[in-house]
């Protein structure tokens, strides 16, 4: 008995073996023909970007959306087809009409039941509809994204039973303090191309964004991740036989920046408190090690508002050609940023180096045509000196801002003296943050002498440097940069703006990688007297009867320098400054404000924007510091 069941089963088994060779052999040689393989990229999911506080500036909420695959609408396309073909022969022309006819009504009665679910109006593009269903079938169509929750309860209850039907989840990027950080971590745009480290072939690419300035443009390899591969087995048709992911995808990291999302807020605040329009920028350094703790440029924009692409309207702001928005004006010169009279720190250091006696006295003439104002003569040409005449030694002569002394004792000095001050706090070249919208500004080296004036200058032009006019240009990273050398004691840093790069599941430090703080870049290489002496003159600017007095604070020691830099001459343009550092406790902070403006100055327009911003930093130290005491104090 035993024998003969095993037997059968073995007649059986070659009788199926038989019938699969055999019979079935043609059926499945032809269906394995008939299918083919695609594969799709699927982006990752792109890293955060975290304030020093590990306070999400750019981060990825779930985005909502209704998909439709059109390989399971089959049967109802089928149908459809049958109510319209007449009876009796067709050609095959008028056939396919009726078949593209019958889909297409498929799919707009589909889109309209899913409106009437959700409430609200959806396109229906033929055209659209037509080619995604030749070129893209296996792929779902999107009819509708960013439900509400409201939205998405309706849709599970009012569509079940309906074929092809899915409710799919995609990370969309969310910058939850825009507009504030805008210029800090830029925006994305639209790139579905594969990176360097993946395969440069994909039949289908899911919607992918690339950083194009900002953190986002520069760290875009490390945020992006790596894109994941699904396999998609099709028949002959084109419908979907079987889904497979072959890799999935790696998250990108996060990046950790020094600025302080408080202080960020703070200091656009004080910049907005300007009016509405306002073009400038705000610098917040840690004076200690060159770390930037704020960094704001108005006018701003949204980068929430480039999903999925900006309207009309907005892409007509952008664009206009006086606003700027997108330019981020800390670290940019949009009309040859001059420095004015905030450049007379660095005259007055080489002045200083040169040998020039604080105490001495120098006597500025009356001006002949304008009254009340001083005047210097440069050869033939009378510059007037709104400080008026008089005696000025140093420090008088800087806090009511004389050009006249300082275009004399900065002629004494000589501009190769002048020269080597820039070239210790690198005028002219790029400070090296990692935005991808720096300019180096301007400075005459000689060899920029050679090339532009064929080696000719004159004592003018020298006069005009001396008081940050002319062939001059900077960026108020660049002015943060010297006023923080100053109140340090002479390091010229490298400023700092990302802290770490850090995997999304971070446990301990593996895998993090670390920007060192507190990079020099160079010394001022100048006596610690002069340092001193430049020092001293600063706190008078603001707390005698400076030019910088609006931005004085109870209870902290500020320093600063006005300035105003004409745009053009004979036009009422002006760039107005103020750069300062203040010590508060055992920190100090360089602050620098730059407006563009028309009859502005630096002391009316740009110490007030300090001032508030010093208020918003001792505010700050003094709930840190009542915190650490009830930490003491704790049991």
């Amino acid at each position: 008995t035993i024998t003969w069941g095993v037997l059968l089963g073995l007649l059986i088994l070659l009788g199926g073996l038989w019938w699969v060779q055999i019979i079935s052999y043609r059926h499945y040689a032809e269906n394995q023909k008939a299918q083919s393989f695609r594969t799709v990229r699927i982006p990752a999911i792109r890293g955060k970007i975290l304030d020093r506080n590990g306070i999400p500036l750019a981060e990825n909420r779930p985005s909502f959306n209704v998909n439709l695959y059109l390989g399971e609408l089959r049967e109802p396309f089928a149908r459809q087809y049958r109510d319209l073909r007449p009876p009796g022969p067709l050609a095959r022309e008028r056939q396919n009409e009726l078949a593209r006819r019958a889909r297409f009504l498929v799919f707009s009665n589909t889109v309209q039941r899913i409106a009437n679910v959700l409430g609200e109006s959806l396109p229906v593009d033929e055209t659209q509809f037509q080619r995604h269903y030749e070129q893209r079938l296996a792929l779902p169509l999107t009819l509708a994204g960013n439900l509400t929750l409201q939205q998405i309860a309706r849709f599970q209850e009012r569509t079940a039973g309906l074929p092809g039907l899915d409710l799919e989840t995609q990370p969309e990027r969310v910058y939850a303090h825009a507009p504030e950080t805008a210029h800090l971590l830029g925006f994305l745009k639209r790139d579905d191309s594969s990176a360097t480290d993946e395969d440069a072939f994909f039949n289908y690419r899911q919607p992918d964004y690339r950083g194009v300035v900002g953190i986002e443009g520069a760290f875009d390899a490390q945020l992006r991740g790596r894109a994941g591969v699904r396999s998609l087995m099709v028949n002959n048709l084109g419908y979907r036989q079987s889904d497979e992911m072959w890799s999935t995808p790696e998250p990108g990291r996060n990046v950790v920046l020094t600025i302080d999302l408080p202080l960020q807020t703070d200091a656009w605040r004080a910049l907005k408190s300007h009016g509405v329009g306002t073009r400038g920028a705000v610098v917040v350094l840690d004076a200690s090690n060159g770390d930037v703790l704020a960094m704001v440029s108005s006018p701003s924009y949204d980068a929430n508002n480039f999903f999925p692409s900006p309207t009309p309207e907005e892409m007509a702001r952008l664009n206009d050609e006086d606003l700027k928005p997108t330019m981020n004006r800390a670290t940019q010169e949009t009309k040859y940023y001059g420095p004015g009279s905030i450049f007379k720190i660095v005259t007055g250091m080489a002045a200083l180096e040169h040998g020039l006696d604080p105490a001495e006295l120098y006597r500025v003439a009356p001006h002949p045509k304008k009254a009340g104002q001083g005047v210097i003569f440069v050869g033939k040409r009378d510059i007037a000196d709104l400080a008026g005449p008089g005696e000025f030694n140093f420090r008088r002569a800087f806090i009511k801002s004389s050009n006249a002394y300082f275009i004399n004792c900065g002629l004494e000095a000589g501009m190769e003296a002048i020269r080597r001050i820039a070239e210790r706090l690198h005028l002219g070249e790029r400070t090296g943050l990692p935005l991808l919208q720096e300019s180096a500004g301007k400075f005459p080296s000689r060899e920029w002498i050679l090339r532009e004036r064929g080696g000719g200058w004159s004592p003018g032009d020298t006069a005009n440097i001396c008081i940050g006019q002319g062939d001059v240009s900077v960026t108020p990273i660049q002015m943060a940069v010297m006023t923080a050398a100053i109140a340090n004691g002479g390091k010229v840093f490298w400023p700092r703006i990302v802290d770490r790069i850090v995997p999304q599941e971070n446990f301990g430090d593996e895998g993090v990688q670390r920007f060192t703080a507190g990079r020099v870049r160079d010394e001022l290489g100048v006596k610690p007297s002069t340092i001193e002496i430049v020092r001293d003159a600063m706190f008078a600017d603001v707390e005698d009867d400076g030019t910088g007095t609006a931005a004085r604070v109870p209870g902290m020691k500020i320093g600063g320098k006005t300035g105003t830099a004409q745009v053009q001459k004979g036009k009422d343009d002006h760039i107005v400054w103020f750069a300062s550092f203040g010590q508060y406790r055992e920190r100090t902070y360089s602050v620098v404000v730059m407006v563009e403006t028309k009859g502005g100055s630096g002391g009316g327009t740009c110490a007030p924007i300090a001032k508030q911003i010093y208020q918003a930093i001792v505010k700050r130290e003094q709930q840190s510091a009542r915190a650490e005491q009830l930490v003491r104090t704790e049991p």
